[in-house]
């Protein structure tokens, strides 16, 4: 009788790849620590991941676009001091969305200026193809001046009802629509209750729906 031979055990280091395949939160959370071991290159890396979408969120809180870069500069080093303090309990890019915020609103403290949403930051840019929504970016299938106008306006309706909101509103509804970030991280970077952060988008979005609804109303019905 012959006897089937004993199975194969895998080899040394050869595991499932799945297994293997750290999460996007633990490669930043090991490339903090690495940073904090006193390897540059890794900090570097985080500094490339996240620059863009930084400097897309100071864009949006502050008028002045030549500030932009200068206070992305000074959110990245806020940050680097403070990595020894970054314990991997929260994603790092909500953490470093709460340092960007505060870096940005003290700049405009310091410069007498309330927080706002800046005119750039709502206009089509060939440079965000990433972002899946833009008020005023909307697909138009049939292309006319009217139709154009109209898109127009309601984004410029938009963007006012958005400026007229108060800080808290507007940084909570724009880091919800515009950042696609979650209940719970937006909760973290604006340090307060999730509840308080429904709210606050609730009450954001009643503002503009109001502002903006006499328009689609205006529009229904028309054919252009």
């Amino acid at each position: 009788m012959t006897t089937s031979p004993p199975p194969v055990p895998p080899e040394s280091g050869l595991t499932d790849a799945s297994a293997e395949t750290p999460r996007p939160g633990e490669v930043d959370f090991q490339l903090v620590q690495r940073t904090v071991a006193g390897d540059q290159k890794a900090f570097e890396l985080l500094v490339i991941k996240y620059q863009r979408r930084i400097e897309r969120l100071i864009g949006r809180m502050v008028r002045d676009v030549d500030l932009v870069e200068d206070i992305a500069q000074e959110t990245f080093i806020r940050a680097y001091r403070a990595l020894h303090q970054f314990r991997g309990e929260a994603q790092f890019y909500t953490w470093l969305y709460r340092i960007a915020v505060n870096t940005a609103k003290k700049a405009l403290v310091d410069m007498k200026r309330d927080p706002t949403i800046s005119e750039s930051a709502l206009r089509p840019s060939s440079e965000d193809d990433d972002e899946t929504y833009r008020p005023g970016n909307e697909p138009i299938s049939d292309e006319t001046p009217e139709s154009v106008m109209a898109a127009n306006e309601i984004a410029s309706a938009v963007e006012a009802a958005m400026e007229a909101l108060p800080a808290e509103l507007r940084q909570a509804v724009t880091l919800r629509e515009i950042e696609g970030m979650s209940y719970e991280e937006i909760a973290e970077v604006m340090d307060c209750p999730i509840g308080t952060v429904r709210s606050r988008i609730f009450r954001a979005r009643e503002a503009i729906s109001a502002r903006v609804k006499p328009l689609l109303d205006n529009q229904s019905g028309k054919r252009w």
